[in-house]
């Protein structure tokens, strides 16, 4: 069993040489990683900005981390030039050196000021642990802030670019903040991005999602979740400003195919008016619905398009000529229905003459023209048909009894009774 000190069993000058060989690869590497993190971008940025919230908080502490990393490198470079002061006094070191260097190497004998209390000691590998420690927690922090500052507030100020862009586009329009939905989406876009800019730039933190399960320093991405959202909100406003450019551009035409579209909706109701008074005088006993004359308010709100058009007032044009172009497609659609309504009686009885004058195609061709039973229902049948008024049920009675006079002559299968046929 070997000699012994406190820190364990004495090192040989074989082991000595190896840990110092080790401890000094390790002080040029934290040494490389310090200055490197002196230079930071992000960590001069930290030092040189107005900060707020809970990037105000962290760096505090952090910049406290690193003054500290700063000491524990002192004290720790300040050991192992001890330890090599010991072993470079003789080419063989002496027990007592060999003693006095596993004190070194292995104990806890670096004291390291200002780390909470009065000192800590630290052995020095315990010590290379501590400063990694503080290395990853401070360097974390510095590339968390430095990437939200490299990618939000550029990404801020293009948008906010493309926003004076849209503005200005919107003010040639006519769409104005308290005139216009959308030029009230713009002043709200402005004031979100001005005040987005601002917290970023003086909380980074604030805006840094951090990566579940990630060790790495930095690990995590920037919160765009606000910037993602006016971005959206401008995208929609700016397609908005566009269709009332579109406006602008086909107004004259869009007004000339709306005037068209009530023009042909009015003649229509025309015809179902002068159509159901031909009903009225022709068909009897039939309840004709009423037609009404054309909507007024629609030719007023056509006018008030031509007004703004005439005015250039685009964004109020925008959503009058789209409403009125689909209630015009309604109106004229309300017409056409009247008009087949009014006119269905009239439609029956045209039926009712083709259907009899077909039965009496047919029976000439066979040769039963002549037939007296047929001749007499023909005649009675086409008297009710074209005499004025035309009572439909009754005449549809008597069409039915010719088609079965001929029927049964011509050895044909009856047809079926209707609501219009006999019963017998």
């Amino acid at each position: 069993m070997g000699v012994t000190d406190p820190a364990g069993p004495v090192m040989d000058r074989d082991e000595v040489d190896r840990a110092l060989a080790r401890l000094g690869a390790e002080h040029e590497a934290i040494e490389t990683s310090l200055l490197a993190l002196q230079d930071h971008a992000g960590r001069r940025l930290l030092e040189g900005a107005a900060l707020t919230g809970v990037t105000q908080e962290r760096w505090a502490a952090a910049d406290a981390s690193i003054t500290l990393l700063w000491s524990c490198f002192d004290a720790y470079a300040a050991a192992l030039r001890s330890a090599r002061e010991i072993r470079s006094r003789r080419r063989w070191s002496s027990r007592d050196d060999l003693v006095e260097l596993t004190g070194l190497l292995r104990g806890e004998t670096v004291a390291v000021p200002g780390a909470g209390r009065l000192s800590e000691s630290y052995s020095l590998t315990g010590l290379v642990d501590r400063m990694n420690e503080l290395y990853a927690t401070s360097l974390d922090l510095v590339v968390a802030a430095d990437a939200v500052w490299s990618a939000l507030p550029a990404r801020i100020d293009l948008l906010a670019a493309e926003l004076q862009r849209t503005r200005r586009l919107a003010h040639s329009v006519g769409v104005r903040p308290g005139e216009h939905p959308a030029g009230d989406d713009l002043e709200r876009i402005t004031r979100t991005l001005t005040a987005l800019r601002e917290d970023v730039v003086s909380d980074p933190l604030a805006f840094w999602v951090p990566a579940e399960g990630s060790s790495a320093p930095g690990g995590g991405r920037p919160d765009t979740t606000v910037y993602d959202r006016e971005a959206r909100a401008l995208e929609d406003v700016r397609r908005e400003i566009e269709a009332v450019l579109t406006v602008r551009q086909d107004a004259e035409a869009r007004l000339i195919r709306l005037r068209d579209v009530l023009s042909r909706a009015d003649r229509t109701l025309a015809e179902a008016r002068t159509a159901r008074g031909e009903v009225l005088a022709k068909i009897a006993a039939t309840e004709v619905p009423v037609v009404s004359g054309p909507p007024t308010v629609l030719q007023e709100r056509l006018a008030a398009a031509a007004e703004y058009r005439r005015k250039a007032q685009w964004h109020r044009l925008s959503p009058l000529l789209e409403a009125l172009e689909q209630q015009a497609e309604d109106e004229l659609l309300r017409a056409r229905e009247s008009l087949t309504a009014v006119t269905a009686p009239l439609a029956v009885r045209a039926e009712l003459r083709g259907r009899l004058d077909a039965y009496k195609a047919k029976v000439a061709r066979l040769g039963y023209a002549e037939d007296p039973l047929l001749v007499e229902r023909y005649d009675t049948a086409r008297r009710m048909l074209w005499s004025a008024p035309c009572d439909l049920r009754v005449a549809g009675q008597a069409v039915l009894r010719y088609q079965r006079a001929a029927q049964e002559l011509l050895g044909t299968p009856r047809v079926p009774e209707d609501d219009r046929g006999e019963r017998s």
